[in-house]
C-alpha cells in the first residue's frame, strides 16, 4: 500500500520518548514511505522544538506529505500548520488521531497544564487548517473529552471520526499495531481537490470507500529528499524511564 505518487508519509508524535511498540513506531518500521518525526520526551515539552522539528522534515521532503499525527503531535501539527503557512502547502492532508484538549489537568504523568502553557502550547489554534484532515477521536481519552475534541475538529475544519472506546489509542489502551491508520492514509492521499470531503462530517467504523533551540533530527531517508539535501542522522532520543506508564 503506497502514499500515492511521490507523496510521503511523516509521523509526528505526543510527548512521548522512543516506544517500540507504539503504532507509529510499527508503522515507520513496515512502511518505506514513512519519515518520523524523533520524539522528546516528556522531559522536554518545548512546543518550539516540535515545531522545528516538523518544519525541518517537511522542507527536506520538498514535495507533497501526508502527516499522521497522534496526541500531542495532533497539537504540533496544528501549531505548526498556523507558523509555516508556505510549508503546509505541501501537505496532501494529515491524520490526527487522540489529540489531547489541554482543558482539564492531564495524568499525573504528563507534564501540567501550566507548563504546557508555559511552552507555547496553549491556547491551542482554532482555524481552519488549509489541508483535509480527519480528527480520529476516542469515546474514553482520559486526555481528550469527545464534545472538547469534537469542537476542535469543527475549528480545525476536520472531518471528525469516532473510533469508539480506544483509550489514548497508545500500548498502555491496548495500540501496538493499528491497521486502520493504513486506511486513513489511503483515503487522505487518494481524494482529490474536487472530492467531497466533509469538514466536521462524523463517522465511525470503518471509512465509507471500504465502507533554534535544540532541534530533534527526523529520521530521513535519501530517497525522499529533493536533490541537493542531504539527511542528517537521528538526533539523540529521550525514552521513558521505565516504570513510567506507557504512552
Amino acid at each position: 500500500m503506497s502514499a500515492g505518487p511521490g507523496a510521503v508519509i511523516i509521523t509526528v508524535p505526543g510527548l512521548r520518548g522512543r516506544v517500540d511498540d507504539h503504532w507509529q513506531t510499527q508503522l515507520a518500521a513496515r512502511r518505506p514511505d514513512v519519515l518520523a518525526v524523533q520524539p522528546l520526551g516528556r522531559n522536554d515539552p518545548s512546543l518550539a522544538d516540535r515545531v522545528a522539528a516538523l518544519e525541518e522534515t517537511v522542507e527536506a521532503v520538498g514535495g507533497p506529505v501526508i502527516i499522521v499525527a497522534h496526541s500531542a503531535g495532533a497539537l504540533t501539527t496544528v501549531h505548526w500548520a498556523a507558523r509555516h503557512p508556505g510549508s503546509a502547502r505541501q501537505v496532501l492532508g494529515a491524520l490526527l488521531a487522540t489529540p489531547p484538549d489541554l482543558d482539564s489537568p492531564l495524568p499525573t504523568e504528563y507534564p501540567s497544564l501550566e507548563t504546557l502553557a508555559r511552552h507555547g502550547w496553549l491556547p491551542i489554534p482554532r482555524q481552519r487548517l488549509p489541508f483535509r484532515s480527519v480528527v480520529a477521536a476516542s469515546g474514553n481519552d482520559a486526555l481528550g473529552d469527545p464534545q472538547r475534541v469534537r469542537a476542535l475538529a469543527d475549528a480545525w475544519g476536520s472531518r471528525w471520526h469516532h473510533l469508539g472506546a480506544v483509550g489514548h489509542l497508545n500500548p498502555a489502551s491496548g495500540y501496538g499495531e493499528w491497521p486502520q491508520a493504513d486506511l486513513f492514509i489511503e483515503e487522505l492521499s487518494t481524494l482529490e481537490a474536487s472530492d467531497e470531503f466533509e469538514p466536521g462530517h462524523a463517522s465511525s467504523g470503518q471509512r465509507t470507500a471500504l465502507s533554534r533551540p535544540r532541534r530533534s533530527r527526523a529520521r530521513l531517508n535519501p530517497a525522499h529528499l529533493r536533490p541537493g539535501r542531504r539527511g542528517r542522522e537521528p538526533g539523540g532520543e529521550s525514552p521513558d524511564q521505565p516504570g513510567h506508564p506507557p504512552r
